[in-house]
C-alpha cells in the first residue's frame, strides 16, 4: 500500500507514512451541535470514513478521534431563544448527529470527546502557553498572542497583518489579531473555575487539547472541512506548537456542499438536513451521493443529482442481489488493482466507482451469457470494493433497506402471485392481461424486467430485485 494523500500545509500530495507502524492516529473536528445536521455537515465523516476504512483494509490499526462542541455561543444562544438549557440543547443535537452518521454507515469513532469533558487538559495546556510567554491572561479572558508564534498562516496563507479573527477585540486584548482561549463567566452562563477566574473554553482550544489527551503530543492525521482552515485549524497548530506538540503531520480538508455555489450552511438558509433528505433516498443512496466527488471538491446539490446517484447506486446493487440472489451465495472477494490505485491516489473515489461500474458491466454480461461463475466472481470484487465505500448492499448495516424486513417478504409474495398471473397470460397470448399486470405493477412503483432467466423485479427505490425464473413460479 502506497497511499498518498494531498496535504493542506504543504499544498502537495504526500505519501502517507504513519508516525508508528501499523497504526494510524486520526484528528477529526467534529460537529457544533447547536441544530439539526445537514448533509454539508456529514460530508466530512463520510470522506474520512473512506480513509479509515481504507486504512483498516489494510491491516493498519486505526485510532479515529472525532470530538463534538457542546459549548458555544450558537448553542448558548439558541437554547437560550427556545427557553431550554443549554446542555439539554446540546445534547438533543449530539444524538441528531449521531443518528445522522450511524443512518448513513459511517462508523463509530474510537471515541467521541465533549468538550466540556476536558476542561482540565485546557486550562493545563493555558499554562504552559502563559509559561512559554505565547498567551496572558486579562480581566477573566486568556488570549493567545499571534505574534509571539512566528509561523502563523502556515496553514492557510494568511499574512499576520490580514488576519482578522473573526471575533470581537474583547476586553484587554493586546492586539485585536490574537484570539481567545478562555471566555471570562457571563451572567447566566456555564462557567468553570481556573487559575484566570471563571469561564468557559474558546472554540480553538477545545480541539488542540483533545487532540493532545487522546492522541499524544504528535499524530497522523488532522481532518476537517475546508471552511476550518482558517481561523480554527491555524488557530490549533498554533497553540499546540507553542505549547511544546509537534501535532498533526499531515492536514487534511474536504470540500464543501454548495447550492447555487454558496456553501451550505444555517446562516445563508439553504439547508437541507439529513432527516428531510431520507425522506426521498435511502441513506446508502445519500452516503453515496456525499462520497462520489472527490474529498478535496466542492459538491454543488440539485435534487436532480441526487436521484441520478440514487439511481446509479441501484444499478450496482441490481447486480449484486441478481448474482447472490442466483448463486445462494455470495463471499466478498478482492478489489481490483485499479480500484486500489485510484483510492491510493488521494482518495480518488470518481475513478474507484467508474471501477465498480465497470465491473458490474463486465458482470451482467457474463449474467446474460449464462456464465454464473464469472459473474460470482466478479460480484465478489465488486462487495469488496463497495466495503470500503461503505456502500455494500449485503452488508448487515443495510439489511433492514434490501431483503431482511418482512415489509418486502410480503411484497415478494404479492409481485411473485402478480407475475406468476402474468406468465400464464403471456402463455395463453392473452396480451391484454399481460399488458394490465405489468401497467398495475409498475403503477405500485414496482418495474419488471424479461431475462433469459426468466422475470425479475426491483423497486424503483431499489430496495430489493427478485429473480423470478420460470422454474420457481408455481
Amino acid at each position: 500500500m502506497t497511499l498518498r494523500l494531498f496535504d493542506t500545509e504543504t499544498r502537495t500530495l504526500r505519501e502517507f507514512v504513519p508516525r508508528v507502524p501499523g497504526h494510524a492516529s486520526i484528528y477529526l473536528c467534529g460537529a457544533t451541535v447547536q441544530g439539526e445536521p445537514h448533509i454539508g455537515h456529514v460530508r466530512s465523516g463520510v470522506a474520512f470514513d473512506v480513509l479509515r476504512r481504507w486504512l483498516t483494509a489494510h491491516g493498519t490499526d486505526v485510532a479515529f478521534i472525532r470530538n463534538v462542541t457542546d459549548i458555544d455561543d450558537k448553542i448558548l444562544n439558541k437554547a437560550a431563544a427556545a427557553g431550554r438549557p443549554w446542555w439539554e440543547w446540546a445534547t438533543t443535537f449530539e444524538r441528531a448527529f449521531d443518528d445522522a452518521y450511524c443512518r448513513l454507515g459511517v462508523l463509530p469513532p474510537s471515541i467521541e470527546p465533549r468538550a466540556t469533558g476536558h476542561v482540565p487538559q485546557m486550562i493545563e495546556m493555558m499554562q504552559r502557553l502563559i509559561d512559554n510567554g505565547h498567551a496572558y491572561a486579562s480581566e477573566g479572558n486568556v488570549y493567545f498572542d499571534v505574534r509571539s508564534y512566528p509561523d502563523y498562516g502556515r496553514l492557510s496563507g494568511h499574512k499576520l497583518d490580514d488576519v482578522h479573527q473573526g471575533e470581537s477585540a474583547g476586553e484587554g486584548k493586546r492586539d485585536a489579531r490574537d484570539f481567545t482561549l478562555w471566555k471570562t463567566a457571563k451572567p447566566g452562563e456555564p462557567s468553570w473555575a481556573t487559575p484566570w477566574g471563571r469561564g468557559r473554553p474558546g472554540w480553538h482550544l477545545e480541539c488542540s487539547a483533545m487532540a493532545e489527551f487522546y492522541l499524544g503530543p504528535e499524530f497522523d492525521i488532522h481532518c476537517g472541512g475546508l471552511d476550518l482552515v482558517f481561523p480554527h485549524h491555524e488557530n490549533e497548530i498554533a497553540q499546540a506548537k507553542c505549547a511544546g506538540d509537534a501535532f498533526a503531520r499531515y492536514w487534511l480538508h474536504n470540500g464543501w456542499v454548495t447550492m447555487g455555489g454558496e456553501k451550505m450552511s444555517k446562516s445563508l438558509g439553504n439547508v437541507l438536513s439529513v432527516p428531510n433528505v431520507l425522506e426521498n433516498v435511502r441513506p446508502q443512496e445519500l452516503r453515496y451521493y456525499l462520497g462520489s466527488a472527490h474529498y478535496r471538491s466542492m459538491l454543488e446539490y440539485s435534487d436532480n443529482a441526487l436521484e441520478v446517484a440514487a439511481k446509479s447506486y441501484q444499478g450496482v446493487e441490481a447486480f449484486v442481489l441478481k448474482v447472490r440472489d442466483r448463486a445462494g451465495d455470495l463471499p466478498v472477494g478482492k478489489w481490483t488493482d485499479a480500484f486500489a490505485a485510484a483510492l491510493d491516489d488521494d482518495l480518488g473515489v470518481p475513478k474507484a466507482l467508474a471501477e465498480i461500474h465497470g465491473s458490474v458491466s463486465d458482470g451482467n454480461k457474463a449474467l446474460d451469457a449464462g456464465d454464473l461463475a464469472a459473474a460470482v466472481d466478479i460480484a465478489g470484487q465488486v462487495r469488496a470494493m463497495l466495503q470500503i465505500l461503505g456502500i455494500d448492499p449485503l452488508d448487515p448495516h443495510w439489511a433492514d433497506g434490501s431483503d431482511n424486513s418482512a415489509a418486502t417478504a410480503a411484497l415478494d409474495v404479492l409481485v411473485k402471485a402478480e407475475l406468476n398471473r402474468r406468465q400464464q397470460a403471456r402463455a395463453d397470448k392473452n396480451w391484454a392481461v399481460a399488458d394490465e399486470v405489468r401497467d398495475r405493477l409498475t403503477e405500485a412503483g414496482v418495474e419488471v424486467t424479461d431475462t433469459p432467466n426468466g422475470p425479475e423485479w426491483t423497486l424503483k427505490s431499489g430496495h430489493k430485485v427478485h429473480s423470478m425464473r420460470e422454474g420457481n413460479l408455481n
